[in-house]
């Protein structure tokens, strides 16, 4: 009753008070801020989860309130809203959402697809200070209603056709590493920007003619793209698979020779942590650099606590990529790894960034080079999308039999 009352100095008062009690630090000074709203589906593919990234703890939070038809509000007490926070574009049954903020309160409001009916829960992540907001089919035992209110087919007790359409992986975003006045990595006349152009585009036509899914480019020509903006494009254009493509150096010597696929996370090896540092560099050639002295190790550890959703699809896509590198094309593969890449840093989706072959490796490079060689490679990340995807839709049971 005291914090609708709408005094600052009894809100404090209470917030300190109930900090106390659970034996965390009291500063009211300092609260946490909400930087950015995600949607992932559940593990299980019985719903799906609305992530509000949190910089602290939330200590008080009221329950999802059923404002009217599809509209909720659910109240984060003493929270701040970061400015600007990242507002990724709503998705999956997320219609829309905005924040307002009431003194040191934030209300979150968000509207949901009418045609599903969903349980609404509040609660912690136990991984992080993130909030959560699990929204999960009601069962038909629950309330009678039709298949198409459910979201669920009766027969199969899956999605029906509209429920599953939104989580198909129908838009696949490519990005050509490099380009423009980054040239990436050189070595005998040939470009680490062409290569991976070239390859990307021979990709992109391969998956919209045997898949006929979206293919999205964060460029599709000689032109520069920072970092942050190519995962910003990812998120915008709808984006449900992330894939960028590179080719690797070796700064000292020639022999270094084989694939790498990497997913985001903490380096486990010097080997990683040059490739990374390397291609984070570029943000040299971006006219606020700045902005990414953010991006250190205690955020990359928060950042990955907050994709954790995706980590698994990542690891899986990487590892697919990988075996049919060296199974198909029978190229060396040097295994999957996690870095911190600032490209894959704002992804809100499955992540990958792939090195194909050393250009500094006089053999390597012609054969990156050659049309023969980007038309072999792109077939491998083809048929390894492909598989993923095939997987993917059918652990969410968004189809129905094998190819």
């Amino acid at each position: 009753m005291v914090l609708s009352c709408g005094k600052s100095v009894l809100r404090r008062l209470l917030l300190a008070a109930f900090v106390v009690a659970v034996g965390r630090p009291a500063v009211a000074s300092e609260l946490p801020v909400i930087q950015r709203v995600s949607v992932v589906p559940t593990s299980g593919g019985d719903g799906f989860v609305i992530r509000l990234h949190s910089t602290d703890y939330v200590h008080a939070y009221s329950a999802a309130r059923k404002v009217e038809g599809s509209k909720y509000e659910v109240i984060l007490f003493n929270t701040d809203l970061a400015r600007p926070y990242q507002h990724d574009k709503p998705s999956g049954p997320l219609v829309s959402y905005f924040f307002e903020p009431t003194e040191e309160h934030l209300k979150f409001k968000f509207e949901l697809d009418p045609t599903i009916v969903f349980a609404v829960n509040v609660y912690r992540d136990r991984d992080s200070d993130d909030l959560l907001i699990g929204l999960i089919y009601q069962g038909e035992a629950a309330v009678p209603v039709s298949p198409v209110a459910t979201g669920r087919d009766p027969s199969t007790n899956g999605p029906t056709v509209a429920a599953r359409d939104r989580w198909k992986l129908d838009t696949i975003v490519i990005d050509p590493g490099h380009g423009g006045k980054d040239s990436g990595a050189s070595a005998y006349g040939i470009r680490e920007k062409d290569i991976s152009l070239a390859v990307a585009k021979n990709l992109g036509e391969l998956l919209e003619e045997r898949l006929g899914v979206r293919v999205v480019y964060t460029r599709s020509g000689d032109q520069f793209v920072g970092l942050e903006q190519r995962g910003k494009i990812a998120n915008e254009s709808g984006g449900k698979l992330f894939v960028s493509i590179h080719v690797n150096a070796q700064r000292r010597g020639r022999t270094a020779k084989g694939t790498e696929t990497y997913f985001l996370g903490m380096h486990k090896s010097k080997a990683a942590q040059d490739v990374m540092n390397r291609e984070n560099s570029v943000v040299s050639l971006e006219e606020n650099a700045a902005r990414y002295s953010a991006f250190k190790e205690e955020a990359l550890i928060r950042q990955t606590l907050a994709q954790s959703a995706y980590m698994n699809k990542s690891q899986q896509l990487a590892v697919a990529i990988e075996s049919q590198f060296a199974q198909r094309v029978h190229r060396k593969s040097r295994g999957v790894h996690q870095a911190g890449f600032y490209v894959l840093w704002n992804a809100s989706m499955p992540a990958v960034l792939v090195e194909l072959g050393f250009v500094t490796n006089r053999s390597e490079a012609n054969f990156l080079n050659s049309k023969s060689g980007q038309v072999y490679m792109a077939s491998a990340l083809f048929r390894a999308i492909r598989d993923f995807k095939e997987s993917y839709e059918r652990e969410l049971n968004l189809v129905s039999s094998t190819r």
